[in-house]
């Protein structure tokens, strides 16, 4: 008999914290600068990301994130509009959509790496903020395949 895991069963609202966490990827997509187009509605992702991203595509201080990069998105708070903002690959929305996850996402493969090794992360691909005027932001979109 199958069993069904637990991150096809339950619905985001049912999930709890550790739950909750171990549903993210670790792509660090959701810490990229995006830019909005108004006729589209879509954000343009750019390869900037927070000061408080890491190489590993983690957040230097996930606890405090709030209070130090106000900008930053809560996504347990996000409406399913907003989820829309997140990357099409993100297990937030996929799960929202009650699609699957991915083969290569780590509660699937069991490994925390495989989001890098299948090219899905942004690990090697990105500059921070503190790097970048934000003038020049439009200069660096970037148009990954999902």
């Amino acid at each position: 008999m199958a069993t069904t895991e637990w991150w096809q069963s339950k619905s985001l609202h049912e999930l709890d914290k550790v739950e909750w966490e171990a549903l993210c990827d670790g792509c660090g997509k959701c810490c990229l600068h995006k830019l909005s187009v108004e006729e589209a509605g879509e954000p343009h992702y750019t390869r900037i990301h927070c000061r408080l991203l890491t190489e590993d595509c983690r957040c230097s201080d996930y606890t405090h994130r709030l209070a130090q990069v106000p900008e930053c998105l809560d996504v347990q708070r996000l409406t399913q509009a907003q989820l829309d903002w997140l990357p099409s690959t993100c297990a937030y929305r996929l799960r929202a959509s009650n699609r699957p996850l991915p083969d290569w996402h780590p509660l699937v493969s069991g490994s925390p790496d495989s989001v890098h090794r299948a090219g899905m992360s942004v690990r090697g691909r990105v500059v921070s903020e503190e790097f970048v005027h934000p003038d020049g932001f439009g200069e660096h979109i970037v148009h990954w395949v999902d």
